[in-house]
């Protein structure tokens, strides 16, 4: 994610990357970016919000520092903990924050979807199905997971199954099903990019907003 952050970022309008942050580093500047370790990140120069694809052990400093420096935070690290869910919570008091499982801006719009689909369709079932690449280890994935709680906030409880095969990049199908009609909710990824453009998008919108808890599908 990092490399393609960094890959795409000189294409959106406005945005310009200041300083690049990894466990280790080799070059210390890269196309014109400064490169710092992660133990360098208090040397990091001043900026507008910090991109966070990192590991749990990587979150909490970020996270800080952004709250010291009054800036915006985002964040897709995955596995994070229920004490830095809530000291998510806490940042959101003085900055605005987004923290998401998943960047797509397509699969922003499902979640508002499913939402509503859920509240429109009581007593339905709802069924998830989402596949992905051999590689993957967890199951339900975090973007089925959190389609499932947009689905729980419209009313419907969801079930779950996950499918392993070849090189799927994501596929998430949401289904409403009643007697003698179904709807199906189906969002495909076919490249990874869509996660750092919509991270990169969020970034850029989030960057003087009011503190708060975001989603992607608020800054749509």
């Amino acid at each position: 994610m990092g490399q393609a952050l960094l890959r795409l970022a000189p294409d959106l309008p406005g945005v310009q990357v200041v300083a690049a942050v990894q466990r280790r580093i080799g070059q210390r500047v890269v196309e014109g970016v400064p490169h710092f370790a992660s133990s360098e990140l208090g040397g990091a120069p001043a900026f507008d919000a910090a991109i966070d694809f990192s590991l749990p052990e990587g979150f909490d400093p970020v996270l800080s520092l952004c709250v010291a420096r009054g800036a915006a935070f985002v964040s897709g690290t995955t596995g994070i903990s229920d004490s830095q869910r809530g000291a998510l919570g806490e940042a959101a008091q003085a900055i605005p924050v987004l923290w998401a499982s998943n960047f797509s801006l397509g699969v922003a719009v499902l979640d508002e979807l499913v939402e509503r689909s859920a509240a429109a369709l009581p007593g339905w079932d709802c069924d998830i199905v989402e596949s992905h690449h051999t590689q993957k280890k967890d199951a339900p994935s975090g973007t089925a997971l959190s389609l499932g709680e947009a689905a729980g906030r419209g009313g419907a409880q969801p079930h779950y199954a996950s499918l392993r095969a070849g090189d799927i990049v994501g596929e998430h199908l949401v289904q409403f099903t009643a007697m003698g009609e179904r709807i199906e909710l189906v969002h495909r990824a076919t490249n990874r990019d869509i996660f750092a453009r919509g991270a990169l998008h969020a970034a850029s919108r989030l960057v003087g907003r009011a503190p708060g808890l975001y989603r992607v599908r608020d800054l749509l």
